[in-house]
């Protein structure tokens, strides 16, 4: 026998009889096939597995294909929502000399935002997001264009009212979103809701940096610039979002049955409330730091706020969810800060109340629209939550009236307490409880466990 036979020979009996078995092949008979498997693939002898490094849930979601493309297109697109109503103010007021003007013509165009946007939306839900939603944008940004153009040359003020009217077919690009992301995850509930707490917080962000930006371009560079660039952004954005055809939710064939307006009744009025909070906490504050003479800073200290609510959204997306009524109950106290810390008349200790405030809000929010997506009849998801984001509006613009009034009669302090009455009337809605679902009722997970799966 051969020295290299013989060594090989050896080698082998020295082996352990487990080694043996693992690197032998296994053979088994179905039926008159003969099947051979090979051995399991594994680590040298000697060299562990390496260990795979935990993903975050936020790099797990935008790991899926298809979504860092539409969602860059809808940040794009989302940023003009907090530009536009500030923009046209200081347009029509620099231009025109009005504020009444230029107030009448934004209360004007938000009135025809709450009639036409759900109509919008049922379009985007019976045709596709493509078909209807670039034709609406286009509209939208004519809108702009047009209310450029008759501000610059002088047209009647009727023109102005048209022309902001027509930007109100602008599509509702937070609800699209949502919808791509309930279509994507329909069958995981956690990655789900670290979407819609992304999608929060995205929220705050664009209202955070929209007005900024719009009142930087008009005062520095041109009044008209805030416009012109809100509606080059829309368009870029809606273009970009709608390009990414796969991740688009499908139109169902099936007639769609059920009102999302009488399936979300129960639910519109904390949606109203908790805008009343937002609205008259925002006045509130402007007037607060005008009367101490820090009207220059208001929009540093309102952004706390924003800022508060952006970074509690991420990091709600990363926890297990809660239930609405335990959120609203949480915003109901965190509420009454700045109404004490006003009272201190301390600057320091309100903007700290603000921030507090604003961290109770995104998980409010993300708790409600789950709600939404449990209550809405299937195939109008967008329908239902434009008419949630449009009951919002709806509450800002009551709850900014009101303040007004609680500031003209009460005095910049005590108005702080509208925002705080109004967060206990969201809680009291949601004390009977008959809407409330678990974000997980629509949804069900199937996973099978293999050997190649991540842990």
């Amino acid at each position: 026998m051969p020295a290299t036979t013989t060594t090989a020979a050896r080698t082998a009996a020295a082996r352990p009889a487990a080694a043996r078995t693992a690197a032998a092949p296994r053979m088994t008979v179905t039926g008159s096939t003969l099947v051979i498997a090979g051995p399991l693939a594994g680590p040298p002898a000697g060299h562990s597995r390496p260990a795979r490094t935990p993903q975050g849930p936020y790099r797990r979601l935008f790991a899926r294909p298809g979504t860092r493309g539409f969602t860059a297109g809808n940040l794009l697109a989302r940023l003009p929502m907090g530009m536009f109503g500030v923009s046209a103010v200081m347009m029509i007021a620099g231009q025109r000399g009005s504020y009444a003007l230029a107030g009448a013509v934004t209360a004007t165009g938000l009135a025809a935002t709450a009639l036409v946007a759900p109509l919008t939306a049922r379009l985007i839900d019976r045709h596709g997001q493509a078909r209807i939603a670039v034709p609406a944008t286009l509209i939208a940004v004519l809108g702009s264009l047009s209310l450029i153009a008759c501000v610059r040359t002088g047209a009647p003020a009727w023109t102005l009212f048209a022309s902001y009217a027509a930007t109100a077919t602008t599509p509702n690009i937070g609800g699209m979103s949502r919808a791509r992301w309930t279509h994507l995850l329909r069958d995981s509930p956690a990655a789900h809701h670290t979407a819609m707490s992304f999608e929060q917080a995205a929220d705050e962000l664009c209202f955070m940096l929209g007005p900024v930006l719009a009142a930087f371009l008009c005062s520095a560079v041109f009044p008209e610039a805030g416009t012109l660039t809100g509606a080059a952004l829309l368009l870029t954005g809606m273009l970009v979002f709608t390009s990414c055809r796969a991740t688009q939710p499908p139109v169902a064939a099936a007639p769609r049955k059920g009102s999302p307006l009488r399936a979300l009744g129960p639910l519109l009025p904390l949606f109203l409330v908790t805008g009343v909070v937002f609205g008259s906490m925002e006045i509130t504050s402007i007037a607060y730091l005008d009367a101490r003479g820090l009207g220059a800073s208001s929009g540093l200290v309102l952004a706390l706020q924003a800022a508060g609510s952006c970074a509690a959204g991420l990091l709600y997306g990363t926890l297990r969810p809660r239930s609405l009524k335990a959120c609203v109950c949480v915003l109901a106290v965190f509420m009454t800060l700045p109404w004490a810390a006003a009272a201190t008349g301390s600057l320091p200790a309100l903007g700290c109340a603000l921030l507090l405030a604003g961290m109770a809000t995104a998980p409010t929010m993300v708790a409600a629209m789950s709600q939404v997506h449990a209550l809405t009849p299937e195939g109008r998801l967008n329908e239902g939550m434009t008419l949630a984001v449009t009951a919002i509006f709806a509450g800002i613009a009551a709850g900014s009236a009101g303040a007004g009034l609680a500031v003209e009669s009460l005095g910049p302090a005590a108005a702080y307490a509208v925002p705080a009455a109004a967060a206990l009337i969201a809680l009291a809605t949601t004390v009977p409880g008959r809407f409330v679902r678990r974000p997980s009722d629509r949804s069900r997970v199937v996973r099978t466990a293999t050997a190649h799966d991540p842990q």
